[in-house]
């Protein structure tokens, strides 16, 4: 299955029924008076969450997305039936925008969670209802109003605690292959990884989801390399783990790499960058790395800045890797819930 995670598409709501203008004629009741019944509303276009949805595709190849009209109204005051809504599914984690405005309708972070992004138009009047003492016998009936219709842009961002953030080649799929079930590509060159990957890792009793975003390069807020189209895919994430290669065989400064990727994320989003961070060195099993992790590591430390040391291919240190932040990530929610209970607190006492 291809991984997509953005897609346009043309929601139109349903029209509403047409009111009817009937007279009711019946033997014996030569005064029946007017007997127009209403007409049913039209469907909305209804997004939902589903849990069991990884990708777009489906709107690849089915980008219209058009609820039904409400019945018209008949005579014998019989009121048309209300369209049923058109219920769409999407993954959990789709973001529903505007595609015109950019306006962000909706943001479905939960399964389950749904939202009405166009609405069904209201069924129109039969004439029975515009029945007064000085006119008897009403000739005219509300027509249905149209359903909203409007152009959508759905992008999916990923839902992982941990977000693997770094230059191309740093070893990133290496790391989330070997601490967990996903097999993404692994290959000595760079943006092997095409398309962001998902892994579960279990420590102890405790899971935690990883993402493998596709390598970053200088000027990727801009579109460079493979551009913004990744970049939100960690904003979810609650920890970042910032690998970066000292094995030496780049040829670059891994503290300037350091510096550079940050800088892309504040450009990208400012919120994203204050995500609390884990710098890690990896490749430390070849022989340029010992030498270089000193030099990092004393580097870091000039700003406050603790450095960890792995090797993906030897397991060294990944096994306290994923100890530790699976720690901070307990301690982030411990100071969430905390943080919540003292705001409701407030909120009582107030």
């Amino acid at each position: 299955m291809r991984f997509v995670d953005e897609a346009v598409v043309h929601a139109r709501a349903g029209k509403g029924g047409a009111g009817c203008v009937a007279f009711l004629r019946e033997k014996y009741r030569p005064k029946g008076g007017p007997a127009g019944g209403d007409g049913g509303n039209g469907g909305d276009v209804v997004f939902v969450a589903d849990g069991n949805l990884t990708t777009l595709l489906d709107f690849k190849f089915q980008p219209l997305l058009f609820a039904e009209p409400g019945e018209n109204g008949r005579g014998k005051s019989q009121h048309g039936k209300c369209a049923e809504d058109l219920r769409v599914r999407v993954p959990a984690g789709t973001r529903i925008l505007d595609d015109e405005t950019g306006e962000i309708i909706g943001d479905l972070v939960r399964p389950g969670d749904e939202i009405v992004a166009a609405r069904g138009g209201r069924g129109g009047r039969g004439n029975a209802r515009y029945a007064t003492p000085t006119n008897q016998a009403p000739r005219y009936a509300q027509p249905g109003l149209p359903g909203e219709e409007r152009m959508l842009r759905l992008e999916l961002l990923l839902l992982a605690d941990v977000g693997l953030v770094g230059y191309p080649n740093v070893g990133k799929s290496s790391l989330i292959s070997v601490v967990s079930a996903a097999r993404p590509r692994v290959a000595d060159y760079p943006f092997t990884t095409l398309v962001p990957h998902l892994g579960v890792v279990r420590v102890d009793d405790r899971d935690f989801v990883l993402a493998d975003i596709p390598g970053l390069i200088e000027g990727a807020h801009r579109g460079e390399g493979l551009g913004t189209r990744f970049l939100r895919h960690v904003s979810r994430t609650r920890l970042l783990i910032h690998l970066l290669d000292v094995g030496g065989l780049s040829g670059r400064d891994p503290v300037e790499d350091y510096d550079r990727i940050n800088r892309e994320l504040e450009l990208f989003d400012a919120e994203l960058a204050g995500k609390p961070q884990i710098v890690v060195a990896n490749k430390i099993d070849l022989d340029a790395a010992r030498e270089n992790v000193a030099r990092v590591r004393a580097a870091f430390a000039t700003r406050g800045i603790e450095l960890r040391a792995i090797s993906t291919v030897t397991r060294e240190g990944v096994a306290e890797l994923m100890q530790e932040i699976a720690l901070r990530l307990q301690e982030m929610a411990r100071a969430a819930q905390a943080a919540t209970g003292a705001a409701v607190a407030g909120a009582g006492e107030a």
